[in-house]
């Protein structure tokens, strides 16, 4: 009960707790669609083991259990446009009630997306593509803001801590949401002196951490690392360790986790950025249940993120990271 209270808060703090009231509570004959018989489909290029979207599966679980709709969450083992349209075309074959989306390489999926949405299907976006939602017509976006300016604001916060050349560790090189961090990160530092090497990895322990360590080698000037998702903050911070220069770097990090959250706590980590993705997947349920079921749906973006952690707000966040809702 009291995981559900939370949820409910988090809702009528972003402004759309009617749709989910509504959704629950309001009588059957006013209904164009019973909730149980809603079906709505994720489409997403999160990868099964990364960390960030199990938060969000998290926010779609607690969405189904109160609601009581069909959701399916799909995603490409690795990081695969193509699959991801087929997965989209599949959706729209089946005449889903909603389909939820990232766009993490608009010319590739442009087809596919347009297609649904052509085939009278309510499409949202969500994480990865807000510039996408109104040219090609789709219906909402819920998601942190751009990212392009998530990473101007990184590179402001390690200029002041007087970094100069950092390290942007993009394991979905690629994807344009990793990419626009990265280059965001580049500006943002390049106006106080510094300059940003990108450093291209998977989300493959070993490797990662094999690639970043070859890089700091040929570049020991590097003074700040940037990591744009918390599936390898564990390694990050043991390699370091292990060379001797734990504590010795300005770090930043894409998103939350209980090791994030510690990591900031002691001073290793200097700040998250907190997408809030937990709403990225409850939020889109509720919206496109109470459509299916009230022919309704809310007029503007809903942006979850970026909220800043820092050392000073780490501990009051890290019991809803250890729960997989932060």
């Amino acid at each position: 009960m009291q995981r559900i209270k939370r949820m409910k808060e988090i809702l009528f703090s972003a402004g759309i707790a009617g749709a989910l009231l509504l959704a629950g509570f309001a009588p059957a004959a006013a209904q164009m669609k019973p909730a149980k018989d809603v079906h709505i489909v994720f489409v997403t290029h999160g990868q099964a083991n990364d960390n960030y979207w199990s938060v969000v599966k998290n926010g779609i679980k607690e969405a189904v259990d109160q609601l009581h709709v069909k959701v399916d969450y799909q995603a490409p083992t690795t990081f695969d446009v193509v699959k991801m349209g087929q997965m989209i075309e599949a959706a729209t074959a089946a005449g889903v009630d909603g389909l939820v989306v990232t766009i993490p390489d608009a010319a590739a999926l442009e087809g596919p997306i347009k297609a649904a949405k052509a085939a009278g299907i309510p499409v949202i976006v969500t994480d990865t593509g807000l510039e996408q939602v109104k040219p090609w017509g789709l219906d909402l976006y819920i998601g942190g803001g751009a990212e392009y300016p998530n990473g101007l604001n990184a590179g402001h916060m390690l200029g002041k801590e007087g970094v100069k050349k950092a390290m942007c560790v993009n394991h979905e090189v690629g994807n344009v949401s990793q990419d626009e961090r990265c280059r965001g990160l580049a500006d943002g530092l390049k106006e106080t002196g510094g300059t940003v090497d990108i450093v291209a990895v998977t989300l493959d322990p070993t490797e990662a951490t094999r690639r970043v360590q070859a890089f700091m080698t040929a570049h020991p000037g590097s003074d700040a690392m940037v990591l744009l998702g918390t599936t390898l903050v564990g390694p990050m911070l043991d390699m370091l360790k292990e060379q001797g220069m734990d504590g010795k770097l300005k770090i930043g990090v894409f998103d939350l986790s209980p090791e994030v959250l510690d990591a900031i706590t002691d001073g290793r980590i200097l700040f998250g950025l907190d997408n809030q993705q937990v709403l990225m997947g409850y939020l889109p349920v509720a919206v496109l249940t109470a459509h299916a079921m009230f022919g309704t749906m809310p007029t503007s973006d809903i942006i979850t993120g970026p909220v800043l952690v820092t050392k000073a707000t780490a501990a009051s966040v890290k019991n809803l990271s250890q729960q997989g809702y932060r």
